[in-house]
């Protein structure tokens, strides 16, 4: 199915960070056939929906109960988002996340499944681990890799159930490395340093950033793949597009920046000079923590996406200038 069928489309999570820019873009696209799926708790997240246009909202658990017990409970589906999941990746309830991350994912997709509908879930690249083993979308045997806690072994439990179990012939599975941007407000400590540091500059003038403990990398020079939402939005939208496309995609920028070099962005968007504070690290994060992470994308633009990536600086004085000075959200 693709995203021009009759169908609705289905986003779990849709008022959360990604699934709320999914929302958006296919509002730009002309489409508002979306039913939006999640748990609004008590945090801002119901904000994100305020600008948007959609047919349908339905509570998380009134959802895996309703596809459990009815096969045409939504009616007909042409594709479903599956965003939703608990992403706090200090969360150390073992049961919470299998029942959340796991089980859910396996419910949706079965559902998915028997009503042809397209099935599209966020992975994650934490599922590589510390990346010894690689982060190459491309991997046969996905028991090579290691995750370091257990918010990405929940994810990295689905991406083996679905391999072992044919889904990812035609279902799509989005491995998201550091993504950034509008709309991730609402997420508490698991903003984007982006976020976090925006606000530490307004208040103090400077940026905390964690000293490194590993041989090879001086402070401030760890590595990560930054990516602006509205373009993971892009390469998601085009993935579910393509009928053909199964497996598991990077979804990243292709590029590792340094904490400095993303921290130096955020003031020069400001038009302030940097001004950074090197901090100890907490013991707990110290033996889980990743030092560089670089998403290879070949197999993305294997499927003709084109589109050239917004370096970091461009993302980063977009989401300043556009959304944090201003408080708008993705549709405002």
């Amino acid at each position: 199915m693709s995203l021009s069928s009759k169908g609705n489309i289905l986003i779990t999570g849709g008022a959360g960070f990604i699934g709320s820019a999914i929302a958006w873009r296919l509002n730009q696209m002309g489409h508002d056939n979306i039913i939006v799926c999640d748990r609004l708790g008590d945090d801002e997240r119901w904000a994100n929906l305020v600008p948007l246009k959609f047919a349908d909202y339905i509570d998380a658990d009134d959802l895996i109960r309703g596809v459990s017990e009815k096969s045409d409970y939504l009616g007909d589906i042409s594709t479903v988002f599956h965003l939703g999941a608990c992403s706090d990746t200090t969360e150390a309830d073992a049961d919470y996340l299998i029942a959340n991350n796991f089980e859910y994912t396996k419910g949706l997709a079965k559902w998915s499944l028997n009503n042809h509908s397209r099935f599209v879930y966020a992975s994650s690249a934490a599922t590589y681990g510390d990346g010894s083993a690689g982060m190459e979308d491309l991997q046969e045997d996905l028991s090579v890799y290691r995750p370091l806690n257990m918010y990405a072994y929940s994810k990295h439990l689905f991406d083996c159930y679905a391999k072992r179990n044919g889904f990812l012939k035609s279902v799509i599975g989005l491995k998201y490395f550091n993504v950034f941007g509008p709309n991730e407000g609402h997420k508490g400590e698991m903003r984007s340093v982006v976020n976090k540091a925006f606000y530490q500059i307004l208040e103090t003038g400077q940026v905390n950033l964690f000293k490194s403990y590993h041989a090879d990398y001086a402070d401030g020079h760890q590595e990560r793949d930054f990516l602006y939402v509205k373009d993971a939005v892009d390469m998601t939208l085009h993935l579910a597009d393509q009928p053909l496309a199964g497996g598991l995609f990077n979804i990243g920028s292709g590029l590792a920046n340094t904490w400095i070099e993303l921290v130096n962005s955020i003031f020069g968007a400001l038009g302030r000079e940097p001004s950074i504070n090197f901090i100890e690290m907490p013991e707990g994060l110290r033996e889980k923590y990743q030092y560089h992470t670089c998403a290879d994308i070949t197999r993305l633009r294997g499927q003709g996406y084109k589109v050239k990536v917004q370096s970091l600086a461009e993302a980063v004085a977009d989401y300043v200038k556009g959304y944090l000075l201003s408080g708008k959200k993705l549709g405002d």
